[in-house]
């Protein structure tokens, strides 16, 4: 099977993408660890191999579709953060990104009539919707129980909850 040489470069876009957010979330881990929020140092360290797992999907389905995975440079991400708020914006903002180039990636599907790639975006369209989800959802946390430092460490225990639990499977 073919995909054409659009759907392939946006997938070999995704592949970056993926990757961007895995070092991002690994970066975001670092920082939490030395600031001293083991919550959110598990929790991101914990994203930073999902949005691996992402990249991984979609280089094995770029290959099993004959189209070779090309594994790109990653720049290096933002290593510094002000608050821990402000990193979970940050995570926000590129779920955000990474939710319009699925997006992007299903209309190409849909106008191209390539329904293996439809079906397999389908995945990441609902996966999507849960990675958005989840970090407004932490946002929230900041206006129901505050910012101020006992705030803050409860919103960190949060994290290490989260973080200790089973990861969930997307809607199918």
């Amino acid at each position: 099977m073919k995909i054409s040489t659009k759907m392939k470069k946006a997938l070999q876009d995704q592949v970056a993408l993926e990757g961007l957010a895995s070092n991002s979330y690994l970066a975001m881990a670092s920082w939490c660890e030395i600031t001293g929020y083991r919550g959110g140092a598990a929790y991101f360290y914990a994203q930073s191999d999902e949005e691996r797992t992402h990249m991984i999907k979609v280089v094995h389905y770029l290959n099993d579709m004959g189209a070779t995975a090309t594994i790109p440079a990653i720049k290096a991400p933002t290593a510094t953060y002000k608050s821990l708020e402000g990193l979970i914006k940050s995570a926000l903002k590129s779920e955000q990104t990474v939710t319009k180039a699925i997006h992007k990636m299903v209309e190409i599907a849909q106008k191209e009539k390539d329904h293996s790639t439809y079906a397999f975006l389908e995945w990441f369209v609902n996966e999507q919707v849960q990675e958005e989800t989840k970090f407004e959802t932490i946002l929230q946390k900041f206006d129901l129980i505050g910012r101020d430092k006992i705030a803050v460490n409860e919103i960190d225990k949060i994290l290490a909850a989260d973080a200790a639990a089973p990861p969930a499977e997307p809607a199918a």
